[in-house]
């Protein structure tokens, strides 16, 4: 970050910390302006050569120049600092980073081209600056299984009738095999469901799943169950749903918010998880207490149930759907458990977690991928009176800002505001 003669912020990526650079202002971006780079003045001891020849034009990453030692440590630091900011002093664990070739979540931008460029199609990631796409023919982030989808997924889409001009890709890797959900601006042909279901046979995908636009998707082709096993519990994945992006990294959040509940629970403890997804954390935390899980996506819902019937656990269980942005749980609704375990999306939950720092809760677990967010929703806990156990960086998103973390709050005394 810099500074205009005006006052205002300006960000400049992909340069590092102490260098000095000639950048010019490209765009409006919240109070200040967005900047690119014409020339680097002096060059950082901790610059280095990215390995990915799309650095710098693909959005995936952003710190592929920074020397790995000073990026971990840059990296960790977004956690002790959103905290401080807080009002916390965080002593966090040491990081854990994940390895790379572990992504296992590829959401791919499709476009027919009007010339002859590439077939006919461009498959990959938008650029960070506009919404151009890049061909991906590299990528040091993605599983290899995913990645080799890549190639043969651009061949199919070239020979589909359902693409007109544009559409998208999500592939989960589960532990059945990568499970696509194709979007398309034109209806399946009979045709196009052949090639599906043989392209889902080629490579060993249990399903795909059709939609046209944004509407809500269909089978195109199922030859076995998408199935996750969570914790010893088989799960059967919504199309496209939110996995953790690596199994290292789920691994260990889950380890960081099993360390977190109490050590001795009674046999009538329960937990308040919310935006519990299909259950990364649910069927861990079944483990060592009772869970009510809340979740507002209806297929995710959906598939946390199914599991949970299927297992045996809905004795230890209950689920419930229920947008926590529009009605988030009362004060009084958490009063009625002993730990509460959020993991927010993106944005976080300020409206949710007011309402958790009004309640009688002693325990928070919180599971965030966005340090600002995670600042926010902390300072209400820390005016409430919670104090910070423990903190957990997870570096599951390489060579990017976002950060995984796991933060446990408690307070010895109950108290209510008002």
């Amino acid at each position: 970050m810099g500074e205009l003669p005006t006052g205002e912020r300006v960000y400049v990526p992909y340069s590092l910390p102490g260098e000095r650079v000639v950048a010019r202002p490209t765009a409006k971006r919240g109070e200040g302006f967005a900047a690119s780079i014409d020339e680097i003045v002096e060059i950082s001891p901790h610059r280095v050569r990215p390995d990915c020849i799309h650095f710098g034009i693909c959005g995936g990453c952003a710190l592929q120049h920074y020397a790995p030692a000073e990026y971990a440590a840059w990296k960790a630091n977004l956690l002790t600092a959103a905290l401080r900011r807080a009002g916390f002093q965080p002593e966090p664990a040491p990081m854990v980073e994940t390895p790379p070739y572990q992504r296992r979540r590829m959401d791919l931008a499709i476009r027919r081209e009007l010339g002859l460029r590439q077939g006919g199609v461009t498959l990959g990631l938008h650029t960070a600056r506009d919404s151009t796409i890049v061909d991906i023919t590299e990528c040091h982030v993605l599983h290899e299984t995913l990645f080799k989808l890549i190639e043969p997924l651009r061949n199919l889409l070239r020979g589909l009738n359902a693409l007109g001009r544009e559409g998208s890709a999500i592939v989960n890797l589960l532990d059945s095999g990568p499970d696509l959900l194709l979007r398309t601006d034109r209806p399946l042909s009979v045709v196009d469901r052949t090639r599906l279901a043989a392209f889902a046979q080629e490579h060993g995908m249990p399903r795909v799943m059709w939609a046209h636009n944004t509407g809500i998707p269909e089978t195109a082709a199922l030859l076995r169950p998408p199935i996750t096993d969570f914790s010893g519990t088989k799960v059967t994945s919504p199309p496209g749903g939110f996995m953790q992006a690596s199994i290292p990294g789920e691994a260990a959040i889950i380890a960081a918010v099993l360390a977190g509940l109490p050590a001795k629970p009674t046999a009538k403890s329960r937990v308040l998880e919310l935006y519990a997804g299909s259950g990364t954390l649910t069927f861990a935390i079944l483990t060592k207490m009772r869970v009510h899980a809340v979740e507002g996506d209806a297929p995710a819902c959906a598939a946390l149930q199914a599991a949970a019937n299927a297992s045996g656990k809905t004795g230890r269980l209950t689920i419930e759907q229920r947008d926590l942005q529009r009605r988030p749980l009362s004060a009084k609704e958490i009063d009625a458990f002993q730990v509460v375990v959020l993991d927010p999306p993106h944005g976080g939950a300020e409206t949710q977690t007011a309402q958790i720092a009004a309640s009688k809760i002693k325990r928070v677990i919180y599971v965030s991928c966005n340090p600002g967010a995670l600042a926010r929703d902390a300072l209400m806990l820390k005016q409430a009176g919670f104090k910070l156990e423990s903190c957990v960086p997870v570096d599951q998103f390489l060579w990017s800002a976002r950060l995984e973390s796991v933060s446990v709050f408690v307070r010895e005394r109950e108290t209510r505001k008002p």
